[in-house]
């Protein structure tokens, strides 16, 4: 593997708590798996009890000294910070394909954080609240959006820097103080984030970064001094998380899972659509990804042409050392997931679940040390079957065919998911027709999914509530006041 590999520091990576680094804390830490290639590259000091009630207490303090600054002081300190980011892109690519071996030719989420910092650094300044009239009356009315304080932020090992670009610039903005948890499988990037805050000059507590396992985001979740929590992750755990934030009735924003369908209809540009769905469904991230497009509706009359140019894209991708610019296809994230994903894709043939293509095995040779899966295709799926409604989180994707379009959109719903829809057509009247009666919170129009600043990304179904990004994800991270002053 790349020499890349030994610039981690020898130190553990501690937490980011205040203006400190703390490398000993109330829990024992945690050995981080490079998983391309299976040995231990970091110590991770993960958050315990003690850790998490002093990240909240820090957090209250510097959050009542945010608020204090001006308007336009805490714009131009985000501004500053989108800056240090830019400054530190490269460190922090590099950083996150430590963190989960994602091949840096996809790790730009770095860029993501700086743009959102960038967008959002605009709303610290601009109205927050409206007026309105009263009926009957001639009272002044105001209807003011606040912070809530103190909010909790819980990433998953494959999205740290997506999650903390998509909560971290709207919460900041909004006037709240922030503690980002990221997943102890992959929290290097999120840690190095949270000295730049310091380092850009933030007050210290604004951002804490507190890696921890579970126990440690149930402690986040159930602490009375958080005000909101954001959860980013899959549906058993949301269940969790919803339960644990009843205590104190903790409002909880969650973006979970999806098995998003991609449409490919008889009129798109049949290329095109083969390279955009392989990016989209196995090859990004190695089918790690909320937003993978797991399911491939195909138009029954261009089936056999789109398969062969998909297998032909597929069957080419470069498999290897995720530091080498050249590869686009990465080992998933541990041995326990590689056995998983192989367990399905063996149920899936036991079923004859549909035809497999390509794929199915684990990758061997020089690569054997690592969690590598070969990128897997099946055809013919049944859309009803496990392998067509359960999340992978894998490198495994389904072709189902499909005849007229009403019956493209029923396949497409009929999933208990609606994170992502992709649809690729020539014909604009169909793009409009299909999109809006695809239950899905984001619909990609021959592309694939490209999270922005000013769209709004989110669920429908189980695949969550509430929104990031746009003037709803500020939105989110703001409590309403109404304010009535009598004028008889």
């Amino acid at each position: 593997m790349s020499s890349a590999l030994t610039t981690l520091p020898a130190d553990p990576a501690g937490l980011v708590v205040g203006g400190e680094r703390i490398t000993q804390s109330s829990v024992p830490q945690h050995p981080h798996i490079f998983p391309g290639n299976g040995q231990p590259n970091a110590s991770i000091v993960l958050a315990g009890p003690a850790e998490i009630d002093l990240a909240v207490s820090t957090a209250w303090d510097a959050q009542r000294v945010w608020t204090a600054l001006t308007a336009d002081r805490r714009r131009d300190m985000l501004i500053d910070l989108a800056d240090v980011v830019h400054e530190h892109l490269d460190e922090l690519t590099a950083l996150n394909v430590h963190d989960y071996a994602v091949p840096v030719s996809y790790a730009g989420t770095a860029h993501l954080l700086e743009r959102f910092l960038r967008h959002f650094a605009g709303y610290a300044d601009k109205p927050h609240g409206s007026s309105s009239p009263v009926s009957g009356s001639h009272d002044v009315n105001l209807i003011e959006r606040e912070p809530y304080g103190v909010v909790g932020v819980i990433a998953p090992w494959n999205g740290s820097l997506v999650v903390a670009a998509s909560c971290i610039p709207p919460a900041l903005a909004a006037g709240n103080a922030v503690v980002f948890k990221p997943s102890e499988l992959a929290p290097l990037a999120a840690l190095r984030f949270g000295e730049l805050c310091l380092e850009a000059g933030l007050p210290p507590g604004l951002v804490n970064v507190v890696p921890a396992a579970a126990e440690g985001g149930e402690l986040l979740v159930r602490h009375p001094g958080i005000r909101k929590i954001h959860f980013t992750g899959g549906g058993v755990t949301a269940r969790a998380v919803l339960t644990a934030a009843a205590q104190n009735l903790t409002p909880v924003v969650t973006e979970l899972g999806g098995k998003s369908a991609n449409l490919i209809f008889a009129d798109a540009d049949l290329d095109t659509a083969a390279q955009l769905s392989a990016h989209q469904g196995p090859l990004m991230q190695s089918g790690q990804s909320c937003a993978c497009a797991s399911r491939i509706l195909v138009h029954e009359s261009v089936y056999d042409a789109f398969a062969e140019k998909f297998l032909a894209i597929v069957g080419a991708a470069r498999i290897g050392d995720p530091f080498d610019p050249t590869v686009n296809f990465g080992p998933v994230i541990s041995d326990t997931a590689a056995h998983r994903i192989l367990n399905t894709i063996d149920q899936a043939v036991s079923d004859r679940a549909g035809e497999l293509l390509i794929g199915g095995r684990r990758i061997g040779g020089e690569l054997a040390e690592g969690y590598y899966i070969e990128p897997t295709v099946f055809g013919n799926v049944d859309n009803s079957s496990p392998l067509a409604q359960v999340e992978t989180f894998g490198p495994v994707v389904s072709l189902i065919r499909f005849g007229e379009e009403a019956e493209a959109v029923q396949l497409a719903n009929d999933t208990p998911y609606g994170l992502n829809a992709f649809v690729h057509t020539r014909d604009l009247a169909r793009a409009h027709r299909v999109s809006r009666q695809l239950e899905a919170g984001s619909v990609w129009i021959n592309q694939f999914s490209q999270i922005s600043p000013q769209g709004p990304y989110g669920g429908y179904k189980q695949s969550g509530s509430g929104r990031t990004g746009g003037l709803d994800g500020l939105h989110e991270f703001q409590q309403v006041k109404n304010i009535r002053i009598g004028m008889s």
